[in-house]
């Protein structure tokens, strides 16, 4: 069996590759496909130019492959077209399983990031591939920058108010993209993969002082509020516009969802908040 991990140069991709060789797979049975192959060299596996504004270079990639981890692209707003070039290719190849990294509840939720995620896994069924749904919740490496801040200022400010997020650190969701990459029996599922634990934003700064050794207060901004601190720190109106929705979405739930999923896939708990974010401080 050869597997292709897509992206394979990325925090999460280079995590994947480390975690299927971890579970014993063949260096030469996995193909980094990366846009620039020089950053994939240390990686220990094949390695295949892959970039999505070049069809021919997504189907050569594919050539030989049996199964595929599309592992969603970073651009957003392009990210359909990105991820429809490797679904067509996949397709065009016969792949026997398509493995891709979505966003929570992503056919349903309000997130501002799902509609992208909503339309990839249409895609996906739309060309019948075998596929199995990863919807990952929030990477606790996410906060690095707040960690930085707090760290600083002793304040961690955010539009989330009582939203809680139920985030894994990045290991926790390679591990299970090598599960599923690996076993028989994920054909069809759709899985919703989150943190044992959804904190909230008063927790995040309680572990934020654990980790940093200074007292930080988490401070509660209305929309309005942050949208004019985002745009003082620099931010044009449309980046901090979407921060803003972010966090809207998290304040009304959309990354609270947490029931054990995650956790069984790797067969150990997921890494604790104040763990992972002692890695990143």
């Amino acid at each position: 069996m050869t597997i292709l991990v897509t992206g394979a140069t990325g925090n999460l991709g280079r995590l994947v590759i480390d975690s299927l060789l971890e579970r014993g797979a063949d260096p030469q049975s996995i193909v980094a496909g990366a846009r620039d192959v020089t950053r994939a060299e240390d990686l220990g596996v094949r390695v295949a130019r892959l970039d999505y504004t070049d069809p021919s270079s997504v189907t050569a990639a594919l050539e030989g492959v049996d199964s595929v981890l599309l592992i969603s692209g970073s651009e957003v707003g392009q990210r359909v077209a990105q991820h429809e070039a490797v679904i067509d290719a996949a397709k065009a190849a016969g792949v026997s399983k398509f493995g891709y990294t979505s966003a929570p509840r992503a056919t349903t939720s309000d997130l501002v990031l799902a509609p992208e995620h909503k339309a990839t896994e249409e895609l996906i069924v739309g060309a019948g591939l075998p596929s199995v749904i990863l919807r990952n919740n929030w990477y606790t490496e996410n906060y690095a920058a707040d960690v930085a801040s707090a760290a600083e200022t002793g304040v961690l400010a955010s539009g989330a108010g009582d939203g809680r997020v139920a985030s894994a650190s990045r290991k926790d969701f390679a591990e299970a993209a090598a599960v599923v990459l690996l076993e028989d029996g994920h054909i069809g599922q759709v899985y919703e993969l989150g943190g044992d634990v959804a904190w909230g934003y008063a927790d995040l700064a309680g572990a934020i002082a654990e980790v940093t050794g200074r007292d930080v207060e988490y401070q509660p901004l209305t929309p309005d509020e942050q949208l004019a601190g985002l745009q003082e720190a620099g931010l044009d109106e449309g980046t901090a516009g979407f921060v803003v929705a972010l966090d809207a979405g998290i304040a009304a739930g959309a990354l609270a969802d947490t029931d054990g999923t995650l956790a069984r896939l790797i067969g150990r708990p997921t890494t604790p908040l104040v763990d992972g974010l002692r890695a990143i401080a």
